[in-house]
């Protein structure tokens, strides 16, 4: 192999690593965003905090806890503010 094709080699390596560790740092920071979010509505539920609006507790549904685990606190927000709104997920 010549030393072009080795450092065409290294090249691709480093490319790649970098490309990897992009990827891991992203992951972590959605799934520690998607934490939060379940996080907020299990507190709100668990404290009953939406009686002191005058409203029942949000119920856990596949789509509610989806919209949490995606949308990570910003989607526990969505979710507080439509129940605050009447609008039932």
């Amino acid at each position: 192999m010549s030393l072009i094709g080795i450092a065409l080699l290294i090249v691709v390596i480093v490319i790649l690593l970098a490309v990897a560790l992009f990827v891991v740092k992203n992951i972590v920071h959605l799934i520690i965003n998607a934490v939060f979010g379940l996080i907020t509505l299990f507190i709100v539920n668990f404290f009953h905090l939406m009686q002191y609006a005058g409203k029942p507790d949000i119920g856990y549904s596949i789509i509610t806890v989806l919209i949490c685990a995606l949308g990570g606190l910003p989607g526990a927000i969505l979710i507080i503010v439509l129940a605050l709104i009447g609008i039932t997920v």
